[in-house]
């Protein structure tokens, strides 16, 4: 089963020994129990969860930012007497001197805008997945990370769990043998093409239609926009929404990070990737996707395909998909109790070795180790050797005192990941051709179009 942000609920628990914040260009230094000034932006919605939480963590909140007042009524009454913000540039220059650190959690299009101008005047940001909108925004909120050296993290909860660490050990120490290929699939869907919202309706007086679409294009406001996910403007598709989770068990294990690494020997890293789909459209993600890519060898790590089925059950049946996985595990897709049954037949992982086979949920956050038979012995709950998270959140907050970097910062894991994986929604764009993406670079080689898609075009005035 899935696991749930309550369970990484932890209060803070540290000495009262100084700790100076290490690589940073804030000038700050911090008590180990001394509390954060934290700012959210976006406090509907997702950002519910940080807004309730931020006390249970043991931090302050300084200052609360989201452009629907409406929407974000019950989070602002939550706490009255902190300032409350639409546009999160007036925020961030009236607070600078007040705000420590600051919580992302806004559609997906304006993550970047908001991460990358926060971290550029010092503060540590905690961004909600899937990082960015595009590969660009992935690649600058990496870089700037490292050059102001702040604290980040990335909302993929599933990286927190012992049993994630857990399957990442198993990997590297070879327990599966050695892998060349990865599965992984959600049965949820985009909407696939559909007509552009036309007409133009009355702007809500809660809402701020024009701080919404931020670096998007301009167009008349329309309710349906703000079904935002499946719009290539605005969201990444399931491939971004859930390939976030589902496919960061193997990004790890696999060393798959390592390709980006900044430092080092700088010569080519080309990393291949092709998509069949529903239909192409410059506005929606398809209703189905088949992706593929191909992954150099990693040191002792042989090169590695990994593959994303994303659609509904039928598609999975339709395509073989789903006999496919089931004969690589040896067993039904939706084995155990009804809602193991559930969980598995909608999404998940398998990282296929010569030995065996980890079975990741749909948030990575469980394993099972295949077959059941042969590894019945081998303990798949915690890890032995990897350090136990406290959440993601108070790694985040430990991170921001001097502490060591979370598991999924922005310059080791998060950015690198996420580059691959919205990739996948640049192929999609140009179904049965392999696209050669060089990772040191950061542009596609032999593609000029496809190259130009890795990013959009800002809207004036909100240029990253």
């Amino acid at each position: 089963m899935g696991i749930g942000r309550r369970k990484f609920l932890r209060t803070i628990a540290g000495s009262a020994s100084l700790i100076v914040l290490r690589n940073s260009s804030s000038a700050y230094s911090y008590q180990a129990n001394q509390r954060l000034n934290v700012a959210i932006v976006g406090c509907g919605g997702r950002g519910m969860w940080f807004v309730s939480n931020i006390k249970n963590w043991g931090q302050n909140l300084v200052a609360m930012c989201d452009v629907d007042e409406q929407k974000a009524e019950k989070a602002f009454k939550m706490f009255p007497d902190v300032p409350k913000y639409r546009d999160f540039r007036k925020m961030l220059d009236e607070m600078e001197k007040q705000i420590d650190a600051v919580i992302v959690s806004t559609p997906d299009h304006t993550h970047a805008v908001v991460s990358v101008r926060a971290m550029r005047m010092g503060k540590h940001v905690f961004c909600e997945k899937p990082l960015a909108h595009n590969v660009y925004e992935a690649r600058l909120m990496r870089q700037v990370a490292k050059e102001k050296g702040v604290a980040t993290q990335k909302g993929n909860q599933g990286v927190s769990s012992p049993e994630f660490r857990r399957g990442v050990e198993l990997v590297w120490d070879g327990v599966i043998g050695k892998v060349t290929e990865v599965h992984v699939w959600n049965t949820g869907s985009d909407p696939g093409k559909r007509p552009r919202p036309t007409g133009e309706f009355p702007v809500p007086p809660h809402f701020d239609w024009d701080l919404w679409l931020g670096p998007a294009p301009y167009r008349p406001y329309h309710p349906d926009w703000l079904k935002w996910h499946g719009w290539r403007d605005f969201g990444t598709g399931q491939l971004g929404n859930w390939g976030s989770h589902t496919t960061a068990l193997a990004f790890k294990a696999l060393k798959l990070d390592t390709l980006w690494a900044m430092e080092g020997r700088r010569e080519a890293k080309i990393v291949r990737v092709k998509a069949q789909c529903s239909e192409v459209d410059e506005d929606s993600y398809p209703r189905w996707e088949i992706v593929q890519w191909e992954f150099p060898a990693r040191g002792e790590m042989p090169p590695v395909v990994v593959n994303w089925y994303k659609g509904g059950a039928e598609i999975l049946q339709k395509f073989g998909i789903r006999q496919k996985l089931e004969d690589i595990i040896g067993r039904k897709l939706d084995w155990g109790d009804a809602g193991e049954k559930k969980w598995r037949d909608w999404a998940g992982s398998l990282i296929v070795g010569t030995e065996g086979v980890i079975y990741g949920t749909g948030h990575s956050a469980t394993i099972e180790l295949l077959p059941r038979e042969k590894f019945k012995d081998v303990d798949t709950k915690k890890p032995e050797k990897l350090t136990l998270s406290r959440g993601p959140e108070m790694d985040w907050f430990e991170a921001c005192k001097g502490g060591p970097a979370p598991w999924s910062n922005f310059v080791d894991f998060a950015g690198p990941q996420a580059e691959f994986y919205l990739l996948g929604n640049v192929a999609t764009l140009f179904p049965d051709e392999w696209l050669e993406y060089d990772i040191v670079k950061g542009a596609i080689v032999n593609h000029p179009e496809a190259n130009r898609r890795l990013r959009r075009t800002y809207r004036q005035g909100w240029e990253l």
